[in-house]
Protein backbone atom coordinates (compact mmCIF):
# COMPACT_ATOMS: atom_id res chain seq x y z
CA UNK A 1 0.00 0.00 0.00
CA UNK A 2 1.89 3.31 -0.91
CA UNK A 3 0.91 7.03 0.37
CA UNK A 4 0.50 8.31 -2.64
CA UNK A 5 -2.27 5.30 -4.29
CA UNK A 6 -4.22 6.26 -1.12
CA UNK A 7 -3.82 10.04 -1.51
CA UNK A 8 -5.55 9.20 -4.85
CA UNK A 9 -8.29 7.44 -3.97
CA UNK A 10 -8.93 9.68 -0.73
CA UNK A 11 -8.56 12.67 -3.21
CA UNK A 12 -11.04 11.35 -5.52
CA UNK A 13 -13.72 9.77 -3.09
CA UNK A 14 -14.12 13.41 -1.76
CA UNK A 15 -14.07 15.36 -4.46
CA UNK A 16 -16.92 13.10 -6.03
CA UNK A 17 -18.60 13.65 -2.70
CA UNK A 18 -18.81 17.35 -3.14
CA UNK A 19 -20.71 17.26 -6.22
CA UNK A 20 -24.42 17.65 -6.03
CA UNK A 21 -26.70 14.62 -6.07
CA UNK A 22 -23.89 11.85 -5.80
CA UNK A 23 -25.02 8.38 -4.55
CA UNK A 24 -22.42 6.06 -3.18
CA UNK A 25 -22.64 2.23 -2.87
CA UNK A 26 -21.29 -1.12 -3.69
CA UNK A 27 -23.44 -2.52 -5.72
CA UNK A 28 -21.06 -4.82 -7.59
CA UNK A 29 -18.86 -6.52 -4.84
CA UNK A 30 -17.70 -5.28 -1.13
CA UNK A 31 -14.46 -3.85 -2.42
CA UNK A 32 -15.24 -1.44 -4.57
CA UNK A 33 -16.98 1.95 -4.16
CA UNK A 34 -19.09 2.69 -6.91
CA UNK A 35 -20.22 6.83 -7.11
CA UNK A 36 -23.36 7.24 -9.50
CA UNK A 37 -24.87 11.06 -10.67
CA UNK A 38 -28.43 10.33 -12.09
CA UNK A 39 -28.20 6.79 -11.83
CA UNK A 40 -24.59 6.83 -14.02
CA UNK A 41 -21.56 5.44 -12.63
CA UNK A 42 -18.28 7.94 -13.04
CA UNK A 43 -15.70 6.96 -10.66
CA UNK A 44 -14.88 3.38 -8.96
CA UNK A 45 -12.28 3.29 -5.91
CA UNK A 46 -11.29 -0.19 -5.30
CA UNK A 47 -10.41 -1.13 -1.23
CA UNK A 48 -7.42 -3.38 -2.84
CA UNK A 49 -4.11 -2.80 -1.03
CA UNK A 50 -2.57 -4.00 -3.49
CA UNK A 51 -4.02 -2.21 -6.73
CA UNK A 52 -4.50 1.51 -5.27
CA UNK A 53 -6.19 2.67 -8.30
CA UNK A 54 -9.43 4.62 -9.09
CA UNK A 55 -11.53 4.19 -12.48
CA UNK A 56 -12.99 6.96 -14.14
CA UNK A 57 -15.40 7.61 -17.42
CA UNK A 58 -13.68 9.23 -20.36
CA UNK A 59 -14.38 10.33 -23.46
CA UNK A 60 -12.76 7.71 -25.62
CA UNK A 61 -10.26 9.90 -27.83
CA UNK A 62 -9.27 11.63 -24.99
CA UNK A 63 -8.40 8.34 -22.77
CA UNK A 64 -6.20 7.23 -25.89
CA UNK A 65 -4.42 10.22 -25.52
CA UNK A 66 -3.58 10.02 -21.78
CA UNK A 67 -2.70 6.27 -21.55
CA UNK A 68 -0.09 7.22 -24.63
CA UNK A 69 1.13 10.34 -22.32
CA UNK A 70 1.29 8.82 -18.58
CA UNK A 71 2.26 5.37 -17.45
CA UNK A 72 -0.35 5.56 -14.12
CA UNK A 73 -3.16 5.94 -17.30
CA UNK A 74 -4.65 2.35 -17.76
CA UNK A 75 -6.92 1.03 -19.95
CA UNK A 76 -10.41 1.05 -17.58
CA UNK A 77 -10.69 -1.89 -14.69
CA UNK A 78 -14.63 -3.45 -14.54
CA UNK A 79 -16.13 -1.85 -17.24
CA UNK A 80 -15.48 -1.21 -20.91
CA UNK A 81 -12.40 -0.42 -21.72
CA UNK A 82 -12.98 2.50 -24.36
CA UNK A 83 -15.21 4.58 -22.36
CA UNK A 84 -13.04 4.09 -18.72
CA UNK A 85 -9.73 4.82 -17.27
CA UNK A 86 -7.90 3.44 -14.42
CA UNK A 87 -5.20 6.25 -12.76
CA UNK A 88 -2.73 4.74 -10.08
CA UNK A 89 -0.49 6.65 -8.23
CA UNK A 90 2.58 8.31 -10.02
CA UNK A 91 1.82 10.73 -12.89
CA UNK A 92 5.22 11.61 -14.51
CA UNK A 93 4.45 11.91 -18.47
CA UNK A 94 5.91 9.52 -20.80
CA UNK A 95 8.08 12.12 -22.21
CA UNK A 96 9.84 13.00 -19.38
Amino acid sequence: MSAAGGRLQDTARKAALALPDVSHGRPFTPGLDVYKVADKVFLIVTDDPDEQIITVKCEPEHARALECGYASITPGRYLDKRHWISLGPGGASRSG
